[in-house]
């Protein structure tokens, strides 16, 4: 009964539904115990030979008149125990979406995203179910049980109904039992369930690397190992739930014998009538019903208590960002980058140490170096991506950390290397950081990012479905999509990390002399140096350091890796125009 207390907030929330509910339950189980008392008097009547035709009459009338009376409340409580519990589904699953908003990148290190569905789907349904069927079927048992037990001491013998109850203590004992190793069973299945999820997901987002490698015979056999599992645990699971039924029928079993023999035997001495007897019977039959809801009954609870648990424990979490200070606001002005160390959360080995370099208002600064330099990592700093290193980054002399997170990201606007893009149109996909932006400047974005002519030639031109992560795109048009999302934010601050890079040469240099002439300040991270020869300033970085920063111009002309570099890809330009002149 523990997930009863953990979820008593919202019982406590929703008192009036449940209290209406309970109320419509007991006014059926009470309903209930006239059918039985008619049917003793019936028989009994017959008996006799006293049967009349207006009393019969008046006896079916009363049935039907509570069988009526039972089906508009049984309307009633379900539509206020059901009805409630889905308030309390759209609270935990808001909960659980509010909190992904949240959370820091590092929080998605350490969680999976099958995982995390698992969650906010199978787990929340399950402790749905508890505020539904499981207070139906807790409040059903005891009120239709203790109806039962009541009517049978009260119309037919308190001794017959004690005895013929003795059995159902080694009930209790067995629900006690069995509720911890199904509590148990359930979280495995849970967990099952949540790592076949993300297999899954995982397989259908890779499907096309998974078909040009001709692994599909092993991709499908990982996924059977994981649907085994899942099979395992739940069979499991079941073994424990299925004990309990055949069990309770074996206590009923028990009591219908004792009540036929104990109060046959009344019957013959003279103790209790026929009709009695048949009431007595009518009325355990109808505690069947109450027996076999305490098996579903620990289920449910048991498997809810397990997905409780696990939303908690997700909750629980903690984003790693430092909180602002109250009433603190963002200003603008330069900015400056000073960090002595940072390493990624639970990673011991630096990433990044000694990096200094300021960002004037408006300055356009070009981030480069060899693969593994550290460019990504600093540019995940600037948009606040982690907190957690020693140094600062400032904004006009303050600390970035003791912004606002959501004020500071407002003003900047960031495209990663692996861009993302939402299974919706083209102009939705654009609108996103800036859904009140107008046509023109659409229309004025998609020309700055090379895309204007390729939209329009589109079967529906911005009402286009780009599709899941923009697979009717080309790796090119998705690039330039990204960006001009991020453009269309008319940010203070543009962080781009290599944003063209399955962009041809010639259309690359074209966005970049565009964004060149902006008035934003623009840190942009490359592998294409010619395109940054025009940039106010340029910081060259290897293994976690600033090893040369200056005018691209002066940094062209003396000895180090940008030199080095530009020279390499200069010369293989060439050769490769001298090859194509060839070919034409």
């Amino acid at each position: 009964m523990a997930i009863l207390k953990q979820l008593g907030w919202f019982f406590r929330q929703q008192w009036r539904q449940y209290l209406g509910g309970v109320v419509a339950l007991i006014l059926v189980a009470i309903c209930n115990v006239i059918p039985a008392r008619i049917i003793g008097n019936v028989v009994d009547a017959i008996s006799a030979h006293r049967v009349v035709l207006g009393w019969l009459l008046v006896q079916i009338g009363i049935m039907v008149s509570a069988a009526l009376i039972q089906y508009f409340l049984r309307f009633a409580w379900q539509k206020l125990l059901y009805g409630s519990s889905y308030v309390l589904e759209r609270q935990l699953r808001s909960q659980l979406f509010h909190h992904f908003m949240v959370m820091d990148p590092s929080f998605y290190q350490r969680w999976r995203t099958g995982d995390l569905m698992a969650h906010a789907t199978n787990d929340v349904e399950a402790v749905r179910e508890v505020a539904s069927y499981g207070i139906l079927t807790l409040a059903d048992s005891v009120i239709t049980g203790g109806s039962m037990i009541i009517a049978m001491g009260a119309f037919v013998s308190w001794r017959l109904t004690v005895i013929t109850l003795l059995p159902l203590p080694l009930l209790v004992v067995l629900s006690h039992h069995l509720g911890n190793k199904i509590h148990d069973a359930y979280g495995r299945a849970q967990q099952a369930f949540g790592r076949l999820n993300n297999k899954t997901q995982e397989s259908i987002s890779g499907i096309k690397v998974v078909q040009s490698l001709g692994e599909e015979e092993a991709d499908l056999a990982d996924f059977h190992h994981y649907v085994q599992q899942v099979l395992h645990t739940n069979l499991r699971a079941y073994f424990w739930d299925a004990l309990f039924s055949p069990a309770t029928t074996l206590i009923m079993g028990m009591a219908y014998i004792i009540a036929i023999g104990v109060g046959g035997w009344a019957v013959g001495q003279g103790q209790l009538s026929v009709g009695q007897l048949v009431t007595m019977i009518t009325y355990l039959g109808e505690l069947v019903w109450p027996l076999f809801a305490i098996g579903t009954l620990f289920n449910t609870l048991e498997r809810g208590r397990a997905s409780y648990d696990r939303i908690n424990a997700l909750l629980a979490e903690k984003p790693a960002w430092l909180p602002a200070p109250a009433g603190v606001s963002v200003p603008t002005g330069n900015m400056a980058v000073a960090i002595d160390h940072f390493s990624y959360p639970e990673e011991k080995d630096d990433v990044l140490h000694d990096v200094r370099f300021k960002i004037p208002a408006g300055a356009k600064i070009g981030l480069v170096g060899p693969t593994g330099s550290g460019k990504s990592t600093l540019l995940r700093l600037l948009v606040r991506d982690f907190d957690h290193y020693q140094g600062k980054i400032s904004v006009a002399g303050q600390d970035i950390r003791q912004l606002p997170l959501e004020g500071y990201r407002q003003r900047v606007a960031y495209v990663p290397q692996n861009s993302f893009l939402f299974s919706t149109t083209v102009e939705r996909n654009l609108r996103f950081g800036n859904p009140a932006a107008s046509t023109q400047r659409l229309h004025q974005v998609t020309a700055a990012v090379a895309m204007a002519d390729e939209v329009t030639a589109m079967p529906e031109q911005y009402q286009t479905m780009v599709g899941q992560d923009g697979t009717n795109l080309s790796g090119g048009q998705k690039q330039r999509l990204a960006l001009g999302r991020a453009l269309m934010k008319d940010a203070q601050l543009l962080v781009l990390d290599d944003p063209l890079s399955a962009v041809d040469a010639e259309t690359a240099e074209q966005i970049e002399q565009r964004l060149e002439q902006g008035r934003q300040s623009l840190v942009m991270a490359t592998s294409r140096l010619s395109t940054v020869s025009q940039l106010d300033w340029l910081i060259v970085m290897e293994k976690g350091t600033i090893t040369e920063q200056g005018k691209p111009a002066a940094l062209a002309n003396q000895p180090g890796w940008y030199r080095d570099t530009l020279q390499e890809q200069l010369r293989r330009k060439r050769l490769e125009d001298d090859l194509n002149g060839q070919t034409d």
